[in-house]
């Protein structure tokens, strides 16, 4: 029956989870609580405890192969039969290899285990029935149901459901950077129906039921619905929730229960920690290994049959072969078996035990270097290279591909205001583009016009704010100081270990950012906005010449409202602003002013003020707002002004005077509405802390044009107008952003009207979709207005996305009372719902966003990083295909492509759009027999190499060579290549194209893309992100990179590697990466080579002991020889060993290619280097045997010379795989042959009877004083090395490979290597890269070259018509619907009535079938070429 229980409570807790509070059965036994069921709170990262240390840890250490097979060859010593040495000694070197990795494995978990224990003791306040009141308790005490008090700056213990504020609007304020890194404030609701306590909150009081969804890993994610004693429901989701680590900002007291705990807290359940990845080499290794393995059977096969045939020519059993206590004699095939069991215990060292622990060690030191490189840290943020995972440090010198995002890692993630277009008319900024082509900070000498600076010009009613600016003054009145403002925040609690210590700065505050320019034609439109405002106001009939003017207004509110920005001050960044404090207005006389523009001769910036204002009135009368007047007089007065810029390159913020602005109703006047704000210089200077850059940009932008953000609460958002009064909403609902609506809404009452106003952003293919359709206007002249500006809009909107703009659509919509309320309704009833909850709200925001009224449209650049064109270009010549896979449109992604070199003006490009399965077959063939025409066939084994190999058939065409191929494809065009198993036709076609850009792409394709790639082509992949929607890509890939950026921590913390910017991979790769796989690879191969080698010495020996088992070298020197004598110097070889130098390295990107084609260790490598390990080893053996043949030497006495000679021979051997000589590489080849003559000198000195009968005592000492030693030490490296010598002397003098090449220019002059280096590169590229010599970070116009757009025919039939649209150049696709109407496209698609087919071509389109003579394949050609395959 319990088991029965527990199954039922366990599909129970599978399907929901009910939390009850926990004060209800304080006083009851513990197994009538219904929350008994659910984990603590305690956390263990941990894996072992001190009991189950050692059993848990050796099993772990047996998964690797090679341990396991050394436990089996001490096995094998302890049986009696078998024991060929002391089975006590066998067992050293493996305890000691199983020893250092459990040592290093409890060191790593002692740190968990710290770690955990001060998480588990940090205290919290909990709610206690018994007390009455909130007790301390440590955070493993928590349970589910508990009730928690939490203060500012507080990290929350546990998942908690919030059900109280101290925020008057019920909300809380969280900083996530313990979850994601992310600087920006979170906003958190408190529960419906419990938002509105005027008192604390009473836990004793709560009788809800609490039911929810099961622990999940969805940050984002969650639902569930609160059951009232009377039955009703409360539905709640994601912004209730507060997540453990996070912390408590803006926010004096919280109260919540405890949804998880512990492990199941959605923090826990993300916190997958570094993963474990097998390199390349690590894979060939096992698979040599094997190799090594079926070397040693063949040997002891060879042993045992030997031992067989020795002992059957034998007559009479030799006096050595001794009977058991029976008296019988082993047969001859049982007795070849034991033998084979002792030949492996013999020549077990054929398997380098030391392997696995030197290349750790290696790779620790590797890793070392690499934190400690300067180049790869960023001052700018502070933060260096992290190695997150150690044992794929090689692999960085293997990659073929590169799969990289865009947003955030080619780009830097700033977004910056660039043009917007209001009502079909667009403005072009062109200010702020100069601007931003050379940002300057103001001369911080330049005292005076610091202090004018601080002066705030009012603008009358009906002035506007083309009053406030001077035009052609000698210096701008922008802001652009310090990039970063300084932090104050509130008082950090340091007690009971609850508080934060640290507090990041603001996000996405840059002066780069927060400075725009404004657009002068704009300003004008912009006071005329205002005077519309104001006869809203008034109650009069406005004017039909503001009907524009109202747009533009409501264009800069939609920028202000329609987000997420929460406001604070520059003092207490940390702060939020709801009412601005009241000030007294500044007391500037005219004659000051006067005063200091005649001191500082700005009588040009004087002129462009009076020529701004109107005639009547002259500079004194405009600044009249400035002169302190009474209170009756401030009161009465209708002017108003604007904030102040600040000193410190930021803007004042205008306080008011405290009126009641809250409570005036719809019809309320414009005095008791607006109430005007007093200037003060003293005012904080107002932050807005964004959840992402586009919305702090436009926010600068609104605050440009004086439509300034003053406060927000969850109910309300205060907007100060170019008046410099302020108007206050009323938030009536907010449809947050989310990936698959692709928008943004937010409901308001207008103070003013009354009336109920959706305003809408979001990008433009879904928001043109939800426009009102024109033509069900009944006024004709209204349907062609709107029809002429949703055309003008879309046009403007292909030019922003050519210019590699990112672009936003601003739309609106007036709801009536009626309507609302019934859509209110059914949004409660979706949120309070449980199941398909989530389809349910994206139900009601669709009938919500429907039929808007389009307002304009922004462009906002995101700006590239520093060096990501030489970088893409470097990567390029390395060999290495660079893939974009983005989310964004494909305009914006193609351009943005060409301005950072990922896209030549010269490549022929193919754009690829469509849903359906047939097309895409079709598109991929014509595609292919295109490419193949031009470029031939590829090599076999392409397939193999990942990279694009030259030709070997010529291509068909004649004259100058074929031009790049690109490839750019849609997430839809993906999903086609899926489902219709083209896969092989798309690959086939990407390994052509020198570079692919995936648009429109989701994070599960992504990550589906990079594993097509990586299995189908067997390729070596790398995936680089910055954002959360990267970390499918990330940890799919061979090797996954984070970018810390500014969209939060999470690629980081999913990462292998993490930089801080993109520019740092060309080193990353090039430099590091190759040192790193050429290192290792070489290193493996020579620990092979050096075993073999050894053991081969006790193979030849069996043919001379009767095949017995027996060695010529005492088993304590084999041992010392692989853990003392020889282990060093690979250690130092695999760290410090530079084949090629850094400058060359960067200088010449192709040399990484070897990495690819595994040059360094592959099969034929691992092969020549057995043959070469088995040729020393014979000339090791046989030169001292042929030297002692007929001697009486003992059995010792003639092994060690064949010892000393052959650790000689493997470290000389050593010494000329070495390309870089340092103090380290001597000392340390030096100190192990010399350490190898006192070990010996000492150990045969004191061992008399270490291994009776035959003991080494005194041995070294005998043959260091015979001459013939000497002369067989020298002579016998020489020989067993000549032919190794030979070879690379060879190699180096005649070899054609790239690295020796390289090798040799490193040893030039300076002067002369630089020389050489230009002379390669000349050759190499023959031709120099358009725009190559002038790299350029900013994105500007695209070089004309013809109009690709076309509008769609209205006679073509729906077929034809859908075939047209499937095939639409990039951004077609979004607008397909409002080009047709455009009185502005031209029809280009005459050629298609005729029924011809058109392929593509770099510039125009040709009929298929026809041969082009004149395909434009000139490399001088600067013509961006945009083709797409039609039919």
């Amino acid at each position: 029956m319990r088991k029965e229980g527990k199954k039922r409570r366990k599909r129970k807790e599978d399907k929901k989870r009910v939390v009850v509070s926990n004060l209800l059965f304080e006083r009851w036994a513990h197994k009538e609580n219904p929350n008994r069921h659910y984990r603590g709170n305690q956390i263990k990262t941990s894996k072992y405890t001190v009991l189950s240390f050692i059993p848990k840890n050796i099993f772990e250490q047996l998964h690797r192969f090679a341990n396991f097979y050394f436990v089996g060859i001490v096995v094998l010593n302890f049986i009696p039969v078998l024991n060929a040495f002391q089975p006590e000694v066998s067992v050293i070197p493996i305890c000691i290899i199983l020893a250092v990795t459990a040592i290093k494995d409890a060191w790593e978990d002692l740190r968990r285990y710290k770690s955990d224990k001060v998480i588990n003791s940090r205290e919290c306040l909990v709610y206690s029935r018994k007390e009455q009141s909130y007790v301390q308790k440590c955070w493993k005490d928590v349970r589910v149901g508990d009730f928690i008090q939490m203060q500012c700056n507080e990290i929350i213990p546990a998942d908690i459901l919030l059900l109280f504020s101290s925020d008057p609007s019920g909300v809380c304020h969280l900083e996530t950077a313990n979850l994601d890194g992310e600087t920006n404030l979170k906003q958190r609701r408190v529960v419906k129906g419990f938002s509105q306590q005027e008192v604390q909150f009473q836990p004793e009081h709560f009788h809800n039921t609490i039911v929810c969804e099961k622990p999940n890993n969805h940050l984002n994610k969650f639902k569930g619905y609160m059951e009232h004693p009377d039955q009703t429901r409360t539905g709640f989701g994601s912004e209730s929730l507060l997540l453990r680590g996070c912390t408590i900002r803006n926010t004096e007291v919280a109260v919540g229960i405890v949804i998880y705990t512990g492990h199941e807290t959605k923090a826990m359940l993300n916190n997958s920690g570094p993963r474990y990845k097998r390199s390349q080499i690590e894979r060939r290794m096992n698979r040599d290994i094997f190799s090594c393995i079926g070397i040693l059977f063949l040997m002891c096969l060879i042993g045992a049959v030997g031992h067989g045939l020795w002992n059957g020519t034998f007559t009479e059993h030799p006096p050595f072969d001794v009977p058991d206590a029976k008296g019988n004699y082993l047969p001859l095939a049982l007795g070849g078996f034991y033998m084979f069991l002792t030949m492996i215990i013999l020549l077990q060292i054929l398997i380098p035990i030391s392997l696995y622990v030197s290349i750790e060690l290696v790779k620790l030191g590797q890793v070392f270097f690499l934190h400690n490189d300067l180049d790869l840290y960023d001052e700018e943020t502070d933060l260096s290279i992290q190695c997150r995972a150690l044992n794929i440090t090689e692999d960085l010198g293997q990659i073929q591909y590169i799969f990289s995002d865009k947003t955030g890692t080619l780009t830097e993630n700033k977004m910056v205001f660039r043009r917007c277009t209001i009502m079909g008319h667009e403005y072009s900024h062109q200010e702020n583009a100069k601007r931003l082509e050379t940002p300057k900070e103001l001369d911080s000498d330049s005292e005076e016009w610091t202090q004018y600076r601080c002066l705030s010009f009012p603008a009358r009613r009906d002035q506007g704010p083309a009053a406030m600016r001077g035009q052609g003054g000698s210096q701008p009145l922008r802001r652009s100081q310090s990039a970063r403002v300084p932090i104050q925040g509130h008082s950090r609690q340091r007690s009971m270990g609850r508080c934060e210590i640290s507090q990041p700065s603001v996000a996405f505050s840059s002066s780069i950012e927060k400075d725009v320019t404004p657009d002068k034609n704009l300003l004008s439109k912009v006071r005329d906005g205002a005077l519309w405002l104001e006869t809203l106001s008034d109650g009069r009939t406005p004017k039909p010449s503001l009907a524009t003017a109202s747009s533009i207004a409501d264009f800069f509110l939609a920028l202000t409202i329609c987000n997420s920005v929460m406001v604070s001050t520059t003092t207490e960044p940390r702060q939020r602003v709801t009412m601005p404090p009241s000030t007294k207005a500044l007391g500037t006389s005219l004659e000051k002013i006067q005063q200091l523009f005649h001191r500082l001769k700005l009588s040009s910036l004087s002129q462009s003020f009076s020529s701004t204002a109107p005639s009547d009135m002259d500079l004194g009368e405009s600044l009249g707002a400035n002169i302190p007047t009474t209170d009756s007089e401030e009161r009465d007065d209708g002017s108003v002004c604007s904030g102040g810029y600040s000193t410190d390159g930021g803007y004042k913020s205008s306080t008011w005077e405290q009126g009641d602005i809250l409570e005036a109703g719809p019809g309320a006047s414009l005095e008791e509405v607006l109430q005007a704000p007093a200037l003060s210089l003293a005012g904080p200077e107002l932050c807005y802390e964004a959840e992402s850059p586009d919305e702090a940009a436009l926010v600068h932008a609104a605050h440009a044009y004086s439509f300034t953000l003053v406060s927000r609460t969850p109910e309300q958002v205060t907007v100060r107008l170019p008046q410099g009064t302020c108007l206050t909403f009323d938030v009536l609902c907010t449809l947050e952003f989310d990936s698959v609506r692709k928008r943004m809404s937010v409901v308001v009452r207008h103070p003013l009207t009354g009336e109920i106003i959706v305003y809408t952003k979001g990008a433009d293919c879904v928001i043109m979709d939800l426009l009102e359709d024109p033509g069900c206007m009944t006024d004709s002249d209204v349907e062609k207005k709107m029809r002429k500006i949703r055309a003008r809009t879309q046009r403007h909107l292909d030019l922003y996305a050519r210019d590699g703009l990112r672009t936003l659509c601003i739309a609106k919509k007036v709801l009536s009372e009626e309507d609302f309320r019934r859509w209110a309704s059914f949004r409660r009833e979706a949120e309070a719902s449980l199941n398909n909850r989530d389809e349910l709200l994206m139900e009601t925001a669709q009938h919500l966003e429907n039929q808007l009224t389009l307002l304009g449209a922004t462009g906002i650049e995101d700006r590239l990083q520093e060096g990501v064109p030489d970088t893409i270009a470097a990567l390029r010549e390395a060999g290495i295909q660079l893939w974009v896979l983005t989310g964004d449109k494909q305009e914006t992604a193609v351009n943005i492509a060409y301005a950072c070199r990922l896209l030549d003006q010269t490549d022929t490009v193919y754009s690829i759009n469509t849903e359906n399965q047939e097309t895409c077959d079709s598109i991929l063939n014509l595609a292919l027999e295109e490419v193949k025409q031009c470029h031939g066939p590829l090599k076999p084994g392409g397939k193999l190499s990942g990279f694009r190999l030259p030709s070997a058939t010529p291509p068909p065409t004649s004259g100058a060579a074929a031009p790049d191929v690109g490839l750019v494809i849609d997430g839809k065009t993906l999903n086609a290549i899926f489902q219709g198993k083209l896969e092989e036709k798309f690959l086939e076609l990407t390994r052509y194209c020198r570079s692919v850009l995936c648009c429109r792409f989701t994070p599960l394709q992504k990550s589906m893309l990079v594993k097509l790639v990586r299995d189908r082509l067997r390729a070596m992949t790398l995936s680089i992100g910055d954002g959360a929607n990267d970390v499918s890509m990330i940890q799919a890939a061979d090797i996954g990179i984070g970018i810390s950026g500014q969209e939060g921590m999470q690629a980081v913390m999913s990462s292998d590697f993490a930089i801080s910017r993109f520019r740092h991979l060309k080193k990353l790769l090039l430099v590091h990466g190759h040192w790193c796989y050429s290192r290792l690879a070489r290193m493996v191969v020579y620990y092979f080579y050096k075993n073999v080698c050894y053991v081969s010495l006790l193979f030849w020996y069996q043919f001379f002991c009767g095949f017995s088992g027996s060695t010529m070298i005492d088993y304590w020197q084999l041992i010392f020889f692989n853990l003392f004598f020889t282990s060093l110097p690979p250690l130092v070889f695999g760290v410090l060993d530079k084949d090629i130098s850094m400058e060359t390295l960067l200088a010449l990107p192709e040399l990484y290619k070897s990495g690819q084609n595994s040059e360094c260790y592959n099969l034929l490598t691992f092969w020549i280097s057995m043959a070469d390990a088995f040729y020393q080893s014979l000339v090791c053996f046989f030169i001292p045997y042929l030297t002692y043949k007929d001697s009486d030497i003992d059995v010792f006495t003639f092994g060690t010379p064949i010892n000393t000679i052959s650790l000689a021979t493997i470290l000389l051997h050593q010494a000329m795989e070495m390309k870089t000589w340092t103090i380290i590489h001597g000392l340390v080849l030096a100190g192990s042959f010399l350490m190898y003559f006192a070990v010996s000198l000492a150990y045969n000195a004191i061992c008399v009877t270490c291994n009776s009968p035959t003991n080494p005592y005194w041995v070294m000492e005998g043959q260091l004083s015979d001459p013939t030693f000497y002369l067989v030490c020298f002579l016998t490296p020489a020989v067993a090395l000549l032919p190794r010598y030979f070879f690379l002397t060879l190699q180096g003098t005649y070899g054609k490979s790239p690295i020796l090449r390289a090798q040799k220019i490193d040893r030039l002059p300076v002067d002369k290597r630089e020389l050489e280096i230009q002379s390669w590169r000349s050759r190499q590229r023959p031709a120099t890269i358009p725009g190559e010599a002038h790299p350029t970070n900013h994105l500007g116009s695209p070089t004309s070259g013809q109009s690709f757009r076309s509008s769609t025919p209205k006679n073509l039939s729906p077929a034809e018509r859908r075939y047209k649209e499937d095939w639409v150049l990039p951004g077609e696709r979004c607008s397909r619907d409002h080009t047709r109407d455009d009185p502005y496209s031209g029809d280009s698609w005459a050629k298609f009535s005729s029924g011809e087919h058109l392929l593509l071509e770099p510039s125009r389109t040709m009929a298929s079938g026809q041969t082009n003579s004149n395909w434009p394949f000139s490399r001088g050609s600067h013509r961006r070429s945009q083709s797409s395959l039609t039919i």
